[in-house]
């Protein structure tokens, strides 16, 4: 489908259950093929990144069964990968691309890694850097710093300290500590600079732990990856919903709570979620949102102050600790009462798109005044109210798509082009969508 024409949404309100986490599947898929024993994951996403990961992973030899809907038994190889010889592509999965780089690293093989355009845009050099500090053979089959990759086998000098930028990705992080068990010897990873995605790692740390290895986090500047650490499989295992996916949602019952409806419910995650985007729902209240939570759902409509103004409150926050919800306030700063800014979101330039390049010129089709900087933008709503039949480019960005669709509930029709982009985390975004908006 090249576009898809949302008609005005009058209000929003009901329930969403949740598709897994992107982010904890694929970690949990890999840290099942590194383990001992079999691993049956439930409520495992579907879409284009966690089939990226298990293609690679059935290449590199390990037994990935499906069992039922989104559940799949996984046997694992009890340490690096049988295949000692593959060519894998792994898409735009940023969560597939960066920790296979490191396991492989370690795993005794010739690897080639490659993926679409964009993922050969999208930096890996720190990685690299620090792989081989400790002895790794990574060649660079392109530009400098980027993908596509070469590994081969290579003596891995074992234990010591490395250090790591961790100022550009906070998956370089998660792509080492998963790999570093393979190695069998103490390592302290040293973080230079400021790390970014911090709760990212948190659910890094979490998974880890949940196949039998603790990582000591000294705050964020010095992680201990103990010697004698094997992966072992916790038998079944549960993914929970998507948090990132969940932003969308609340603010609809949010936005749609300033005209009278709303609430929408989210189930899947909650107070008992390991993922750092349920914060989103702190940003939302502070604009103006009415939350509500329990262990496993989240609820949004509009406070009653906001609901009398007919309008959220503008935000001036700092948002590197969930630079993906991020793009959904800056679509709903278009509702807001003045002058919005995001902060700290750098991480945006190096995403599946240039994130604050694409965001600030597609709300400026929808009339925002927007200021864009290295790390930050500015959006200010249209005083006349959002134009009618905006078209809105995705830049094969599934965020992109899902933050923009929001637009609707401003009473005008819009065209998302691209939209089968939400497949890579969503497929099935604009049903759920649909299931709780009156036109």
């Amino acid at each position: 489908m090249d576009h898809l024409d949302l008609a005005p949404i009058r209000r929003a309100h009901g329930t969403v259950k949740l598709p897994g986490s992107k982010s904890i599947s694929n970690r949990i898929l890999l840290l099942a093929a590194l383990a001992r024993g079999e691993t049956r994951i439930r409520d495992l996403l579907e879409s284009d990144d966690t089939q990226v990961m298990l293609e690679a992973l059935r290449a590199l030899g390990i037994a990935c069964t499906g069992e039922g809907e989104r559940a799949v038994r996984v046997r694992g190889a009890g340490g690096p990968f049988p295949v000692k010889r593959a060519d894998l592509f792994l898409g735009n999965a940023g969560t597939a691309f960066r920790p296979m780089t490191a396991v492989l690293a370690f795993s005794g093989g010739e690897y080639r890694l490659t993926g679409v355009a964009r993922m050969h845009e999208r930096p890996i050099g720190d990685l690299v850097d620090t792989l081989r500090q400790l002895g790794a053979s990574v060649t660079y089959l392109g530009r400098e710093g980027y993908p596509p990759l070469a590994v081969s086998p290579a003596v891995i000098r074992g234990g010591g300290e490395v250090s790591l930028r961790g100022n550009v990705s906070s998956q370089f992080l998660t792509g080492l500590l998963i790999a570093l068990p393979l190695i069998n010897a103490r390592t302290v990873v040293n973080v230079e600079g400021d790390l970014i995605s911090k709760p990212y790692v948190e659910i890094t740390l979490n998974t880890v732990r949940r196949f039998g290895v603790d990582i000591e986090r000294r705050g964020w500047t010095a992680f201990i990856v103990p010697a004698g650490a094997h992966y072992t499989s916790p038998g079944e295992i549960h993914i929970e919903g998507d948090a990132s996916s969940a932003s969308y949602f609340l603010a609809a019952g949010a936005i749609s709570g300033l005209k009278g409806g709303g609430p929408v419910r989210v189930e899947g995650v909650g107070r008992a979620s390991i993922q750092g985007d349920i914060r989103f729902a702190e940003a939302l209240e502070r604009m103006g949102g009415s939350i509500a939570m329990g262990e496993n759902w989240i609820e949004a409509g509009a406070s009653p102050e906001a609901a009398r103004r007919g309008k959220l409150k503008a935000i001036d926050a700092d948002f590197n600790h969930i630079p993906d919800a991020a793009m959904t306030a800056a679509v709903a700063a278009l509702f807001a009462d003045g002058t919005s800014r995001l902060r700290n979101i750098g991480s945006w330039r190096v995403k599946e798109t240039d994130r604050i390049a694409a965001m600030a010129a597609e709300l400026r089709k929808l009339g925002a005044k927007v200021e864009e900087g290295s790390d930050y933008l500015e959006v200010t709503p249209p005083a006349a109210g959002l134009p009618s039949h905006a078209a809105i480019d995705t830049y094969n960005d599934h965020r992109m798509a899902m933050s923009f669709s929001l637009a609707a509930l401003g009473g005008v029709p819009v065209r998302i082009n691209d939209p089968g982009c939400v497949a890579k985390t969503f497929p099935e975004y604009f049903d759920a969508l649909a299931a709780i908006s009156e036109r």
